[in-house]
C-alpha cells in the first residue's frame, strides 16, 4: 500500500466514525483523529455528607392545669373559664419553649453554632463595625436578636458616632434596625453578672438553609400543632386538672445559618 492509499484509507475511517452514534467514546476518537492530543481534565467535585448524621429528639414541657369547677359553675361559663386558664398556660409554655430553644445545651442556639461563626467585639460595647463583621460572614442574614438591654447599648454606640440606625416596620410593629436588617429584643438572651451578653444573627427557614424549629404534629390530643392537652378527671375537690405539654427542638441546618458576637459589653 503507498503513501495515497494509507492516506485514503485513513480519510475513509475518519468519515465512518462521523457517520455513527455520537457518544462520548466515539466524540474522544474523533478529537484525537483531528489531531487534538491533548484534552483538557475537568475538575471533579466530590460534595461531603456525614455518614452518621446527628438526630435531634423532640424536648417537651409540660405542665398540669387545675381549674376550680365550682368557679366556673358561679359564673355559668365553664368553656369560658377553661379556655382563658388554658390561654395563660400555654403562653408560660412557650415563654419557657423560647427559652429552651436558646438556652438548652442540647440544642439551644447559643450552645450549639459553629465555632468559626464565633466573633469577639473589638472594644467590648457592640459597635456598628462588629455587626457589620456579623453580617459579612454569612448570605441571607434575616434578623439580629439582642437583649432589651444589648439593642440600647447598641443605640449608645451608634450615637457616639453620630450614625443614624433606621427602624424598620414588621408586622404592623416599629423596631430598631442595622443595615435594613431588624433587630429583635428577646429577654432570654442570659446577661452575665458583668454585665456582659450576646447578639445573635440568624437566616431562617429549610428552603434557605437556616435555622429551622422542629415540632411534630398530629399527637394524641392535640390542641395546637405540637402541643396537646389531656384531661386528667375532677377530684373529689371538683378540681379538674389538665396535663399540658409542647414538643419542639431547634436545629442549625448549615454553620453560617447563625452568627454570635460574644462578649458583648452592655454595663452594669
Amino acid at each position: 500500500m503507498n503513501q495515497s492509499e494509507a492516506l485514503q484509507t485513513q480519510v475513509d475511517r475518519f468519515r465512518a466514525m462521523l457517520r455513527q452514534p455520537q457518544d462520548k467514546h466515539n466524540q474522544a476518537a474523533i478529537a484525537m483523529s483531528a489531531g487534538h492530543s491533548q484534552e483538557t481534565e475537568l475538575p471533579r467535585t466530590f460534595v461531603d455528607y456525614d455518614l452518621s448524621p446527628r438526630e435531634y429528639e423532640l424536648s417537651v414541657a409540660e405542665t398540669i392545669l387545675q381549674v376550680n369547677t365550682r368557679v366556673a359553675d358561679l359564673y355559668n361559663e365553664p368553656m369560658n373559664q377553661t379556655e382563658e386558664q388554658l390561654r395563660l398556660t400555654i403562653e408560660a409554655l412557650r415563654e419557657r419553649q423560647e427559652y429552651e430553644m436558646l438556652n438548652n445545651p442540647n440544642f439551644g442556639l447559643l450552645h450549639n453554632a459553629d465555632l468559626k461563626q464565633r466573633i469577639f467585639t473589638r472594644t467590648g460595647p457592640p459597635t456598628p463595625d462588629d455587626l457589620n463583621e456579623l453580617l459579612s460572614r454569612r448570605r441571607k442574614s434575616h434578623f439580629f436578636l439582642e437583649s432589651p438591654r444589648a439593642i440600647a447599648a447598641f443605640g449608645r454606640e451608634c450615637n457616639r458616632r453620630e450614625l443614624y440606625s433606621p427602624s424598620r416596620e414588621v408586622n404592623g410593629k416599629i423596631v430598631p434596625a442595622w443595615r435594613n436588617y431588624p433587630i429583635f429584643p428577646c429577654n432570654k438572651i442570659p446577661i452575665t453578672k458583668e454585665g456582659t451578653t450576646s447578639i445573635l444573627v440568624l437566616r431562617v427557614g429549610e428552603e434557605n438553609q437556616g435555622v429551622v424549629g422542629l415540632h411534630k404534629t398530629g399527637i394524641p390530643d392535640e390542641y395546637q400543632p405540637s402541643l396537646s392537652v389531656q384531661s386528667m378527671g375532677i377530684n373529689d375537690k371538683a378540681i379538674a386538672s389538665y396535663l399540658v405539654s409542647a414538643y419542639y427542638s431547634a436545629a442549625i441546618l448549615i454553620p453560617d445559618a447563625l452568627g454570635i458576637l460574644e462578649n458583648v459589653e452592655i454595663g452594669l
